[in-house]
Protein backbone atom coordinates (compact mmCIF):
# COMPACT_ATOMS: atom_id res chain seq x y z
CA UNK A 1 0.00 0.00 0.00
CA UNK A 2 1.22 3.22 -1.03
CA UNK A 3 1.48 6.17 1.83
CA UNK A 4 -1.01 8.68 1.64
CA UNK A 5 -0.55 12.54 2.55
CA UNK A 6 -2.73 13.48 4.95
CA UNK A 7 -5.04 16.49 6.61
CA UNK A 8 -6.29 16.93 10.00
CA UNK A 9 -9.41 19.53 9.83
CA UNK A 10 -9.70 20.37 13.34
CA UNK A 11 -6.60 19.64 14.93
CA UNK A 12 -6.93 21.29 17.92
CA UNK A 13 -10.27 19.80 19.58
CA UNK A 14 -10.34 16.71 21.72
CA UNK A 15 -11.09 14.26 18.17
CA UNK A 16 -8.34 16.11 16.34
CA UNK A 17 -5.96 15.27 18.88
CA UNK A 18 -6.98 11.77 18.62
CA UNK A 19 -6.49 11.68 15.17
CA UNK A 20 -2.97 13.28 15.47
CA UNK A 21 -1.81 10.86 18.12
CA UNK A 22 -3.21 7.86 16.03
CA UNK A 23 -1.92 8.73 13.28
CA UNK A 24 1.65 9.45 14.29
CA UNK A 25 3.31 5.60 13.47
CA UNK A 26 0.76 4.90 11.22
CA UNK A 27 1.81 2.59 8.36
CA UNK A 28 0.05 3.93 5.51
CA UNK A 29 -0.73 8.04 6.46
CA UNK A 30 1.52 10.73 7.25
CA UNK A 31 0.20 13.95 8.41
CA UNK A 32 0.91 17.09 6.59
CA UNK A 33 -1.55 19.39 7.26
CA UNK A 34 -3.47 20.83 10.57
CA UNK A 35 -6.23 23.12 10.54
CA UNK A 36 -8.16 24.66 12.67
CA UNK A 37 -10.18 27.86 13.01
CA UNK A 38 -8.96 31.55 12.28
CA UNK A 39 -7.70 32.30 15.70
CA UNK A 40 -6.01 29.15 15.86
CA UNK A 41 -4.08 29.85 12.40
CA UNK A 42 -0.42 31.19 11.88
CA UNK A 43 0.59 29.07 15.53
CA UNK A 44 2.32 26.44 15.80
CA UNK A 45 0.43 23.03 17.08
CA UNK A 46 2.08 23.29 20.36
CA UNK A 47 1.23 27.36 20.80
CA UNK A 48 -2.35 26.42 19.39
CA UNK A 49 -3.38 23.76 21.74
CA UNK A 50 -1.34 24.94 24.87
CA UNK A 51 -2.50 23.51 27.57
CA UNK A 52 -5.38 21.96 26.30
CA UNK A 53 -4.09 18.88 25.26
CA UNK A 54 -6.01 16.25 26.40
CA UNK A 55 -4.55 12.96 25.29
CA UNK A 56 -2.67 10.80 27.79
CA UNK A 57 -0.10 10.38 25.34
CA UNK A 58 2.30 13.35 24.72
CA UNK A 59 1.47 15.21 21.68
CA UNK A 60 3.77 13.55 18.46
CA UNK A 61 6.94 15.35 18.24
CA UNK A 62 6.74 15.32 14.47
CA UNK A 63 3.29 17.84 14.77
CA UNK A 64 4.28 20.16 17.13
CA UNK A 65 6.21 23.04 15.35
CA UNK A 66 3.81 22.30 12.34
CA UNK A 67 1.91 25.59 11.62
CA UNK A 68 -1.68 25.19 11.71
CA UNK A 69 -3.95 26.73 8.69
CA UNK A 70 -6.92 28.43 8.65
CA UNK A 71 -9.51 25.55 7.71
CA UNK A 72 -11.77 27.92 5.32
CA UNK A 73 -9.16 30.58 4.02
CA UNK A 74 -6.45 28.34 3.66
CA UNK A 75 -8.41 25.45 1.59
CA UNK A 76 -6.05 25.73 -1.43
CA UNK A 77 -2.55 25.38 0.15
CA UNK A 78 -4.16 22.34 2.48
CA UNK A 79 -5.72 20.47 -0.58
CA UNK A 80 -2.26 20.91 -2.58
CA UNK A 81 -0.13 19.45 -0.12
CA UNK A 82 -3.18 16.43 1.12
CA UNK A 83 -4.21 13.73 -0.63
CA UNK A 84 -7.40 13.29 1.50
CA UNK A 85 -8.52 15.39 5.39
CA UNK A 86 -9.89 14.06 7.91
CA UNK A 87 -12.33 16.11 9.31
CA UNK A 88 -13.77 17.14 12.95
CA UNK A 89 -14.41 20.53 13.21
CA UNK A 90 -16.86 22.27 16.22
CA UNK A 91 -18.75 24.35 13.97
CA UNK A 92 -22.70 24.92 12.96
CA UNK A 93 -24.13 21.84 11.19
CA UNK A 94 -24.76 24.13 7.73
CA UNK A 95 -21.23 25.68 7.93
CA UNK A 96 -19.76 21.89 9.22
CA UNK A 97 -21.72 20.98 5.38
CA UNK A 98 -20.78 23.94 3.44
CA UNK A 99 -16.74 23.67 4.24
CA UNK A 100 -16.67 19.51 3.72
CA UNK A 101 -18.47 19.87 0.14
CA UNK A 102 -15.78 22.51 -0.60
CA UNK A 103 -12.96 20.52 0.02
CA UNK A 104 -14.67 17.53 -1.97
CA UNK A 105 -15.26 19.96 -4.48
CA UNK A 106 -11.81 20.79 -4.59
CA UNK A 107 -11.11 17.04 -5.60
CA UNK A 108 -9.88 16.35 -1.67
CA UNK A 109 -11.71 13.56 -0.51
CA UNK A 110 -13.32 14.10 3.41
CA UNK A 111 -13.41 11.03 5.85
CA UNK A 112 -15.66 12.97 8.38
CA UNK A 113 -16.13 12.36 12.28
CA UNK A 114 -19.36 15.48 12.07
CA UNK A 115 -22.70 14.75 12.18
CA UNK A 116 -23.65 17.22 8.86
CA UNK A 117 -23.62 14.79 5.96
CA UNK A 118 -24.31 11.72 7.67
CA UNK A 119 -28.10 11.62 6.48
CA UNK A 120 -27.35 12.84 3.39
CA UNK A 121 -28.79 10.06 0.58
CA UNK A 122 -25.39 9.81 -1.51
CA UNK A 123 -22.78 10.30 1.24
CA UNK A 124 -21.84 6.76 2.83
CA UNK A 125 -21.67 6.39 6.86
CA UNK A 126 -19.93 3.71 7.56
CA UNK A 127 -19.11 1.10 9.75
CA UNK A 128 -16.76 -1.08 7.56
CA UNK A 129 -17.37 -4.27 9.19
CA UNK A 130 -21.15 -3.62 8.78
CA UNK A 131 -22.10 -1.82 5.01
CA UNK A 132 -18.71 -1.71 3.52
CA UNK A 133 -21.45 -1.96 0.64
CA UNK A 134 -22.65 1.72 0.76
CA UNK A 135 -19.75 3.22 -0.97
CA UNK A 136 -21.46 2.00 -3.85
CA UNK A 137 -23.02 5.52 -3.74
CA UNK A 138 -19.65 7.74 -4.31
CA UNK A 139 -19.73 7.90 -8.10
CA UNK A 140 -23.42 9.26 -7.33
CA UNK A 141 -22.30 11.82 -4.67
CA UNK A 142 -18.99 12.88 -7.38
CA UNK A 143 -22.06 13.24 -10.24
CA UNK A 144 -23.85 15.75 -7.89
CA UNK A 145 -20.67 17.20 -6.98
CA UNK A 146 -19.18 17.46 -9.85
CA UNK A 147 -16.12 16.34 -9.32
CA UNK A 148 -13.67 13.29 -10.48
CA UNK A 149 -11.85 12.32 -6.96
CA UNK A 150 -13.52 14.30 -4.03
CA UNK A 151 -16.10 12.84 -2.36
CA UNK A 152 -17.32 12.69 1.30
CA UNK A 153 -17.85 9.77 3.38
CA UNK A 154 -19.02 9.92 7.07
CA UNK A 155 -18.25 7.88 10.64
CA UNK A 156 -21.89 7.56 12.87
CA UNK A 157 -22.67 8.68 15.97
CA UNK A 158 -19.62 7.24 18.69
CA UNK A 159 -23.24 6.34 20.87
CA UNK A 160 -24.49 3.85 18.62
CA UNK A 161 -21.03 1.74 17.63
CA UNK A 162 -22.17 -0.10 20.93
CA UNK A 163 -25.05 -1.46 19.86
CA UNK A 164 -25.54 -1.18 15.87
CA UNK A 165 -22.41 -3.83 16.26
CA UNK A 166 -24.02 -6.31 18.54
CA UNK A 167 -27.61 -6.23 17.27
CA UNK A 168 -25.66 -6.57 13.27
CA UNK A 169 -25.59 -10.35 13.52
CA UNK A 170 -29.13 -11.11 14.69
CA UNK A 171 -31.30 -9.23 11.89
CA UNK A 172 -32.20 -11.87 10.19
CA UNK A 173 -34.10 -13.31 13.08
CA UNK A 174 -36.22 -10.31 12.18
CA UNK A 175 -35.59 -7.99 14.75
CA UNK A 176 -38.79 -6.30 15.61
CA UNK A 177 -38.04 -3.27 17.85
CA UNK A 178 -35.08 -2.00 20.12
CA UNK A 179 -34.52 -0.14 23.48
CA UNK A 180 -31.45 0.94 24.05
CA UNK A 181 -30.33 3.17 26.74
CA UNK A 182 -26.92 4.82 26.36
CA UNK A 183 -24.71 5.72 29.28
CA UNK A 184 -21.83 8.09 27.63
CA UNK A 185 -18.63 9.29 28.58
CA UNK A 186 -17.73 12.84 29.18
CA UNK A 187 -15.05 12.38 26.32
CA UNK A 188 -18.29 12.23 23.71
CA UNK A 189 -18.57 15.79 24.97
CA UNK A 190 -15.25 17.07 24.12
CA UNK A 191 -14.07 17.20 28.22
CA UNK A 192 -12.27 15.75 30.97
CA UNK A 193 -12.78 16.00 34.74
CA UNK A 194 -10.43 18.79 34.76
CA UNK A 195 -12.07 20.64 32.28
CA UNK A 196 -15.87 19.61 33.43
CA UNK A 197 -15.85 18.91 37.03
CA UNK A 198 -19.32 19.72 37.94
CA UNK A 199 -19.93 15.71 35.88
CA UNK A 200 -18.18 14.14 39.33
CA UNK A 201 -20.49 12.48 40.91
CA UNK A 202 -23.37 13.64 38.96
CA UNK A 203 -24.98 12.09 36.11
CA UNK A 204 -26.77 14.18 33.17
CA UNK A 205 -30.20 12.31 32.16
CA UNK A 206 -30.38 14.12 28.64
CA UNK A 207 -27.82 14.87 25.84
CA UNK A 208 -28.99 17.21 23.26
CA UNK A 209 -29.49 15.97 19.70
CA UNK A 210 -28.42 12.08 20.70
CA UNK A 211 -31.65 10.20 20.97
CA UNK A 212 -32.27 11.56 17.44
CA UNK A 213 -29.10 10.20 15.98
CA UNK A 214 -29.24 7.15 18.03
CA UNK A 215 -32.59 6.46 16.73
CA UNK A 216 -31.88 7.18 13.03
CA UNK A 217 -28.73 6.58 11.69
CA UNK A 218 -28.75 2.94 12.50
CA UNK A 219 -31.29 2.74 10.13
CA UNK A 220 -29.33 4.24 7.70
CA UNK A 221 -26.75 1.93 8.52
CA UNK A 222 -29.17 -1.14 7.84
CA UNK A 223 -30.13 0.35 4.83
CA UNK A 224 -29.80 -0.79 0.81
CA UNK A 225 -28.17 1.01 -2.12
CA UNK A 226 -30.52 2.26 -4.91
CA UNK A 227 -30.57 4.31 -7.70
CA UNK A 228 -27.35 6.27 -6.50
CA UNK A 229 -28.81 7.00 -2.25
CA UNK A 230 -29.09 4.92 0.45
CA UNK A 231 -32.62 3.76 1.23
CA UNK A 232 -33.43 3.10 4.86
CA UNK A 233 -34.38 0.17 6.46
CA UNK A 234 -37.69 -0.15 7.37
CA UNK A 235 -37.30 -2.42 10.45
CA UNK A 236 -36.97 -2.45 13.41
CA UNK A 237 -38.28 0.42 15.65
CA UNK A 238 -35.78 1.52 17.89
CA UNK A 239 -36.37 3.77 20.65
CA UNK A 240 -33.50 5.39 22.73
CA UNK A 241 -32.37 7.26 26.01
CA UNK A 242 -29.06 8.65 26.47
CA UNK A 243 -27.43 9.76 29.39
CA UNK A 244 -24.25 11.91 30.07
CA UNK A 245 -22.30 9.34 32.90
CA UNK A 246 -19.21 10.14 35.40
CA UNK A 247 -16.48 8.45 33.17
CA UNK A 248 -13.80 9.70 31.36
CA UNK A 249 -13.82 7.51 28.26
CA UNK A 250 -16.16 4.45 26.99
CA UNK A 251 -20.22 4.43 25.80
CA UNK A 252 -21.90 1.78 27.56
CA UNK A 253 -25.47 0.59 25.96
CA UNK A 254 -28.40 -1.54 27.95
CA UNK A 255 -30.52 -3.27 24.94
CA UNK A 256 -33.56 -4.31 24.93
CA UNK A 257 -34.61 -6.71 21.52
CA UNK A 258 -37.38 -8.62 20.22
CA UNK A 259 -36.94 -10.92 17.57
CA UNK A 260 -39.83 -13.40 15.60
CA UNK A 261 -37.38 -16.36 14.65
CA UNK A 262 -36.83 -17.27 18.15
CA UNK A 263 -32.82 -19.22 18.90
CA UNK A 264 -31.18 -20.09 21.67
CA UNK A 265 -29.30 -17.92 23.70
CA UNK A 266 -26.11 -19.58 23.23
CA UNK A 267 -26.25 -19.29 19.16
CA UNK A 268 -26.70 -14.96 20.28
CA UNK A 269 -23.45 -15.58 21.15
CA UNK A 270 -21.95 -18.09 18.88
CA UNK A 271 -22.84 -15.50 16.71
CA UNK A 272 -21.39 -12.62 17.89
CA UNK A 273 -18.00 -14.80 18.61
CA UNK A 274 -17.67 -15.65 14.69
CA UNK A 275 -18.94 -12.07 13.56
CA UNK A 276 -16.03 -10.43 11.46
CA UNK A 277 -16.18 -8.23 8.21
CA UNK A 278 -13.90 -6.91 5.40
CA UNK A 279 -11.54 -5.21 7.34
CA UNK A 280 -10.74 -8.38 8.89
CA UNK A 281 -10.39 -9.96 5.53
CA UNK A 282 -8.45 -7.34 4.45
CA UNK A 283 -6.24 -7.35 7.10
CA UNK A 284 -6.18 -2.88 7.21
CA UNK A 285 -3.93 -1.74 10.21
CA UNK A 286 -6.50 -0.08 12.58
CA UNK A 287 -8.87 -3.59 12.33
CA UNK A 288 -9.62 -5.56 15.47
CA UNK A 289 -8.85 -9.30 14.66
CA UNK A 290 -11.74 -10.21 16.81
CA UNK A 291 -14.64 -7.36 16.27
CA UNK A 292 -17.54 -8.30 19.04
CA UNK A 293 -15.95 -10.51 22.44
CA UNK A 294 -18.99 -11.88 24.43
CA UNK A 295 -18.11 -12.12 28.26
CA UNK A 296 -20.69 -14.15 30.60
CA UNK A 297 -21.73 -12.55 33.77
CA UNK A 298 -23.57 -14.79 36.13
CA UNK A 299 -22.96 -13.89 39.86
CA UNK A 300 -20.40 -11.17 39.53
CA UNK A 301 -21.43 -7.94 40.25
CA UNK A 302 -18.35 -6.09 38.41
CA UNK A 303 -18.19 -6.02 34.50
CA UNK A 304 -15.32 -7.37 32.76
CA UNK A 305 -16.47 -5.01 29.51
CA UNK A 306 -13.28 -3.75 28.13
CA UNK A 307 -13.53 -0.34 26.10
CA UNK A 308 -9.29 -1.12 25.24
CA UNK A 309 -10.07 -4.07 23.77
CA UNK A 310 -7.73 -4.87 20.68
CA UNK A 311 -6.50 -1.26 21.04
CA UNK A 312 -10.10 0.47 21.75
CA UNK A 313 -11.30 -1.00 18.56
CA UNK A 314 -13.12 -3.79 19.05
CA UNK A 315 -17.08 -3.94 20.71
CA UNK A 316 -17.67 -6.26 24.18
CA UNK A 317 -20.70 -7.35 25.21
CA UNK A 318 -22.16 -9.50 28.49
CA UNK A 319 -25.26 -10.14 30.91
CA UNK A 320 -27.17 -11.73 27.16
CA UNK A 321 -30.57 -12.84 29.14
CA UNK A 322 -33.94 -13.55 28.82
CA UNK A 323 -36.27 -10.35 29.43
CA UNK A 324 -40.03 -11.09 30.17
CA UNK A 325 -41.70 -7.41 28.08
CA UNK A 326 -38.61 -7.79 25.32
CA UNK A 327 -37.14 -11.45 24.10
CA UNK A 328 -33.31 -10.45 25.24
CA UNK A 329 -31.58 -8.19 27.12
CA UNK A 330 -27.65 -7.16 26.97
CA UNK A 331 -25.12 -4.97 27.92
CA UNK A 332 -22.27 -3.52 25.22
CA UNK A 333 -19.26 -1.23 25.56
CA UNK A 334 -17.17 0.46 23.26
CA UNK A 335 -14.55 3.40 23.71
CA UNK A 336 -16.02 6.41 22.37
CA UNK A 337 -13.08 8.32 20.96
CA UNK A 338 -11.35 5.14 19.03
CA UNK A 339 -13.65 2.69 17.57
CA UNK A 340 -16.30 5.45 17.73
CA UNK A 341 -14.75 8.63 16.68
CA UNK A 342 -11.10 9.39 15.45
CA UNK A 343 -9.96 5.29 15.20
CA UNK A 344 -13.52 4.48 13.23
CA UNK A 345 -12.59 7.24 10.95
CA UNK A 346 -8.91 6.01 10.65
CA UNK A 347 -10.32 2.78 10.12
CA UNK A 348 -12.75 3.39 7.24
CA UNK A 349 -10.08 6.05 5.22
CA UNK A 350 -7.92 2.51 5.76
CA UNK A 351 -11.09 0.98 3.75
CA UNK A 352 -11.41 3.41 1.76
CA UNK A 353 -7.69 3.06 0.37
CA UNK A 354 -7.70 -0.09 0.08
CA UNK A 355 -10.67 -0.34 -2.46
CA UNK A 356 -8.82 2.58 -4.44
CA UNK A 357 -11.56 5.41 -3.55
CA UNK A 358 -8.32 8.17 -2.50
CA UNK A 359 -6.45 7.41 -5.73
Amino acid sequence: MKNYRVGIIGATGMVGQRFAVLLENHPWFTVTALAASERSAGKTYREAVGKRWLMTSPMPKNLENMIIMDAEKDKDKIVEAVDFVFCAVNMDKQKTRDLEEMYAKAECPVVSNNSANRLVPDVPMLIPEINPGHTDVIPAQRKRLGTKRGFIAVKPNCSIQTYVPAVTPLLDLNVTKILACTYQAISGAGKTFETWPEMVDNVIPFIGGEEGKSENEPMKIWGHVKNGAIVNAPAPNITTQCLRVPVSDGHTAAVFLSYEKKIPIDEMIQRWENFSGEPQKLGLPSAPKKFLYYFQEEDRPQSRLDRNLENGMAVSIGRLRPDSQYDVKFVCLSHNTLRGAAGGGVLMAEYLCAKGFMD
